[in-house]
């Protein structure tokens, strides 16, 4: 167990517990140590979890995918970073992803079987509050959302319908509008996934499950998408089963890194910093089905959990060639599958 203050703090939620494991990070070697395991109240069955933080730090939720559906919150101790639960709120459907707004009054989900995206409150103890402030129906397999540093703009991959929501966002009212368009089309059975913005917000990129690709788009002035380009994840030739996971952006804008879990590998790229496209770096084994993974605050170590293995493994990243060095495995809890930060001092 880890031992005196640590400086910043990983959380990984385990979806076989469920809990949350709370986990001290060095953020000069990466090594991790253990604070607590935190189990998540309310879970009839394992269940993944998807998490989200507020934007100052002082609040989780994580979303209990498995009946009843639900918003488990936890307040983080500033000192400790371990987790204090708050309670849980009825979610409208199983969600399979969850940001928060820049304000920290907002919980923005994606339901995947429910196809729809659906906007919570959060009061200001953080508990999320039921019913939805709103709900946007007839998004079958929406797979993510996403809010831009202005808080103007909401972005949510549709998987089946094959686009991605280009919305407007009020954080007065806590609710979306369409921009105009709406909707903009990726590639034809691509099966659009996640996104992560660039640092500098010019740039947002997208995940394909059922391609394996990487698409850039250029952010225009009003919030809609310019796409630039789509890039293979997998070697050339490959012919084997896909399943495109997660991708993240390192805080310095530099490299960005995707996870496919039926080659169980992270692929890597490097950032044009003038134009946002993306040139190959080399690619990864890591654990059994990556479903999600993570990059420190300050860019120097990728965490990757396996759904299937179980354990966690930490990387090095090199500052020069983006490449990844494996450190350190962990043991998880059962079914790892998502990964947030904390920076306490």
């Amino acid at each position: 167990m880890a031992e005196g203050a640590p400086e910043t703090v990983a959380y990984v939620s385990n979806a076989g517990g469920p809990e949350i494991h709370v986990m001290a990070m060095n953020r000069a070697s990466g090594v991790l140590d253990l604070i607590e395991a935190v189990p998540v109240p309310g879970a009839a069955s394992p269940t993944s979890m998807p998490m989200a933080l507020t934007p100052d730090g002082r609040f989780l939720h994580a979303a209990l995918r498995s009946e009843p559906f639900a918003a488990a919150s936890f307040a983080i101790d500033p000192a400790s970073g371990r987790l204090r639960h708050l309670g849980n709120a009825p979610l409208d459907d199983s969600m399979a992803y969850m940001t928060v707004d820049r304000t920290g009054r907002w919980l923005l989900c994606a339901s995947y079987p429910g196809g729809k995206l659906t906007i919570n409150a959060i009061d200001g103890e953080g508990r999320v509050k039921s019913p939805p402030n709103q709900i946007v129906r007839d998004r079958p397999k929406a797979h993510c959302v996403v809010v831009d540093a202005s808080n103007k703009h909401v972005y949510c991959p549709v998987l089946d319908q094959q686009i991605i929501l280009q919305l407007n966002f009020n954080a007065a009212t806590g609710r979306v509008t369409p921009n105009s368009p709406g909707e903009i089309r990726t590639k034809p059975g691509a099966g659009p996934r996640h996104l992560a913005f660039h640092p500098n917000e010019r740039f947002l990129y997208l995940i394909t499950e059922t391609t394996a690709t990487i698409g850039a788009y250029r952010v225009e002035a009003n919030g809609t998408l310019t796409e630039l380009q789509f890039v293979d994840m997998l070697a050339p030739g490959y012919t084997g089963p896909i399943a495109a996971a997660d991708l993240h952006v390192t805080p310095d804008g530099r490299f960005l890194y995707g996870s496919e879990r039926r080659t169980s590998s992270l692929a890597g790229f490097r950032i044009d910093p003038g134009t946002g496209t993306l040139s190959r770096i080399g690619s990864w084994p890591t654990e059994a089905t990556p479903r999600g993974f993570a990059i420190d605050p300050r860019g120097r170590f990728l965490l990757s959990v396996g759904l299937d293995s179980n354990r966690m493994t930490v990387y090095a990243i090199r500052r020069d060639t983006g490449a990844l060095d494996p450190q350190k495995q962990y043991p998880m809890g059962k079914m790892p599958n998502w990964i947030e930060f904390v920076d306490l001092t």
